[in-house]
C-alpha cells in the first residue's frame, strides 16, 4: 500500500506537527507502507520523508521543475519523478496512491487535499481520505466542513469523505483496515476516526 501525504514545506511555529511527521514517518515504514509526497527537503515534507528512509521504507517523490530548487529536492529518494506542472504532479501522486492524508500545511496542502476529496465525491476514485487533526489544527476546517453540510453544500455522506483522525496510532488503525478492505473503501459516516 502506498499513501499519498500532502504536508507543508515549512515546520509551523507548533513542535507537534514536526514530531508528528516524523512519528507518521516512522509508523509507514514500520507498516511497509510507501510513502508518495512532493519530493521536498524541507518543512514537515522532509521530516516526513526523513522518517520513512530512515526506517528502510519506500519513499517516491514527485515535484514540478519549477519547484524543484524552491522546494529543495530531496536526494535521497527511492524513486523521483520531475514533472512538468503542478497538474501533472497532483495526477501522478493521485494514480500511485492507494490513500490520502493531509498533514498540518498551507494553501498547497489544502488545495491538493480537496482536488482528491472533489474527486472522490464526484466517484472518479474510491480511495480513503485522511486529515491528520494535530493538536486541533484542522479543527476550523472540521467545523467549516459541518457548516457546509448545515447549509445544503455537502451532503452528510459526502460529509465522510474527508476523516478527521486525532492521533498517528489511529491513523494507522484506520490505513490498515482500509489496506484489508482494499480496493473497496467506505466513504460514508461522520467524517470522524476515533
Amino acid at each position: 500500500m502506498r499513501v499519498a501525504v500532502y504536508c507543508g514545506a515549512r515546520t509551523g511555529h507548533d513542535p507537534r506537527h514536526s514530531a508528528a511527521a516524523a512519528a507518521f514517518g516512522n509508523a509507514l515504514a514500520e507498516q511497509a507502507f510507501g510513502l508518495v509526497y512532493g519530493a521536498g527537503s524541507v518543512g514537515l515534507m522532509g521530516i516526513l520523508a526523513n522518517a520513512v528512509l530512515g526506517g528502510g521504507g519506500e519513499v517516491i517523490g514527485v515535484i514540478p521543475e519549477t519547484l524543484a530548487t524552491v522546494e529543495l529536492l530531496h536526494p535521497g529518494l527511492t524513486q523521483t519523478h520531475v514533472v512538468a506542472d503542478m497538474h501533472a504532479r497532483k495526477a501522478l501522486m493521485a494514480a500511485l496512491a492507494d490513500a490520502f492524508v493531509a498533514l498540518p500545511g498551507g494553501y498547497g496542502t489544502l488545495e491538493e487535499l480537496f482536488e482528491v476529496v472533489t474527486w472522490a465525491q464526484l466517484g472518479l476514485h474510491h480511495k480513503p481520505v485522511y486529515v491528520l487533526d494535530v493538536a486541533g489544527y484542522y479543527a476550523p476546517l472540521a467545523a467549516l466542513l459541518d457548516h457546509m453540510v448545515v447549509g445544503g453544500f455537502v451532503t452528510p455522506e459526502k460529509r465522510g469523505v474527508v476523516r478527521l483522525v486525532p492521533a498517528v496510532d489511529a491513523l494507522m488503525a484506520a490505513l490498515v483496515a482500509d489496506e484489508v478492505r482494499s480496493p473497496i473503501h467506505s466513504s460514508t459516516g461522520t467524517g470522524r476516526v476515533e
